[in-house]
């Protein structure tokens, strides 16, 4: 992020986090909360070589953290697979209810419940049309999260930007850090109240990774190719929704044929199960705090959250 964005951000955040925002009664109503405090601070890392193939075998001594440019001492790490969380953010506001959109995020779902391990890893389905609701809460996986989308009617605006921040909550009073909110979406937010760069900090604070897959339908390509028809999908991954997953440490894709939904949901699944968790004393400075997680390798890729944040005077963050 630039500068002014971070410091902009930071402000929004200490207020976020630090009681309600002055927005007006109506708006105010309308817009989460959240509160945090910050004593360690956990970050879940994947890493990668410059083929794309995960590196699973590095070590405490592998890594450097910095805050806001500062080395940091690890004080805890972590690297043996552990059960996963996943929050699944169905999109079911009224723009899914065309071109076969809700058959094509259906299929999404079950290839990433195919993935999870049944009985250990735990998974939540939660919707979004203008509000949010919890369909079915973390538990063993599979669970009932097919047929409770079946039962799904899609209606009214989209408030995407704020449903990913909610559902971020939610998942972080889950205990341990292989946690994800995977979001199926066709990309379109018409009533949210935050904007991407607020949500991707709130997801950066409590260190919920958001990955993003966009519904392509069976009409939203040419035949069987991966050429879509409307290039505004593929714009996502370089947009605001795209900025917003890679800023949580998570990652944005627009699957377009059967194979690449089978590829997708893998990497989101092996990912997670392949995560370094990485723990560090905070700096007591309020405000928002950039990390750079990297390795002693130059041929290695890490992929983390881009910050935290130390709740306090919000005037603390401009210093």
């Amino acid at each position: 992020m630039q500068v002014s964005a971070v410091r902009s951000l930071a402000g929004v955040l200490t207020a976020l986090l630090a009681g309600p925002i002055a927005l007006g009664q109506s708006q105010q109503q309308d817009r989460p909360v959240f509160r945090s405090t910050v004593d360690r601070v956990t970050v879940a890392a994947t890493v990668r070589d410059k083929r794309g193939r995960p590196v699973t075998t590095l070590t405490a001594a592998d890594f450097n953290v910095f805050d806001n440019g500062l080395p940091k001492k690890i004080l805890a790490f972590e690297r043996d697979a552990a059960p996963m969380s996943l929050a699944l953010l169905a999109d079911f506001s009224g723009s899914m209810d065309v071109a076969f959109k809700r058959a094509a995020a259906r299929e999404v779902t079950r290839q990433i419940l195919g993935f999870l391990s049944p009985g250990v890893d735990r998974a939540g389905l939660y919707a979004f049309d203008n509000s949010l609701h919890e369909l079915q809460p973390l538990r063993p996986a599979p669970g009932d999260i097919l047929t409770r989308m079946d039962k799904l009617e899609p209606w009214g605006k989209t408030r995407l930007f704020d449903a990913i921040a909610e559902t971020g909550q939610l998942l972080a009073k889950v205990s341990g850090g292989r946690r994800a909110v995977v979001v199926l979406t066709d990309g379109a937010d018409n009533a949210s109240a935050l904007t991407a760069p607020e949500v991707s900090g709130i997801a950066s604070s409590i260190d919920v990774p958001v990955y993003v897959v966009v519904i392509v339908s069976p009409l939203d390509r040419l035949s069987r190719t991966k050429t879509l028809i409307d290039p505004a999908l593929l714009n996502h991954k370089t947009g605001a929704l795209g900025d917003l997953a890679r800023w949580t440490g998570g990652e944005i894709m627009v699957p377009v044929s059967n194979a690449e939904v089978t590829e997708i949901s893998k990497q989101i699944v092996s990912e997670l199960r392949q995560q370094y968790l990485i723990a560090f004393e905070p700096s007591g400075q309020p405000g928002w705090h950039p990390l750079d997680v990297r390795t002693r390798r130059t041929d290695l890729v890490v992929r983390a959250r881009s910050g935290y944040l130390v709740p306090g005077r919000p005037s603390a963050v401009y210093q």
